[in-house]
């Protein structure tokens, strides 16, 4: 299972969603992977699943099929992501 953050650096909310990883990594030890939506991997995740707000939270399958996601600013309980980590 992959779950990733796709966000924007020079934004109102990445402060919040840098203190969710923060928070998340101490909770749990366990590490979500952040892109950068203007990466270009980012880019590629944003259009493959066709996500167009920011932040978005998004977990993933090991073969690739969305079993979750969140967006917006209203981000999810570190429990409730915490079932997607492995």
């Amino acid at each position: 299972m992959r779950v990733v953050v796709l966000t924007r650096s020079a934004t109102d909310y990445a402060r919040l969603v840098d203190m969710f990883v923060t928070d998340f990594s101490r909770q749990t030890g366990k590490q979500l992977e952040v892109l950068d939506a203007d990466s270009p991997e980012g880019d590629t995740l944003a259009r493959t699943y066709d996500i167009v707000q920011y932040p978005t939270i998004i977990a993933l399958s090991d073969d690739g099929n969305m079993q979750n996601m969140w967006t917006g600013e209203m981000l999810p309980t570190i429990s409730e992501v915490s079932y997607y980590v492995q």
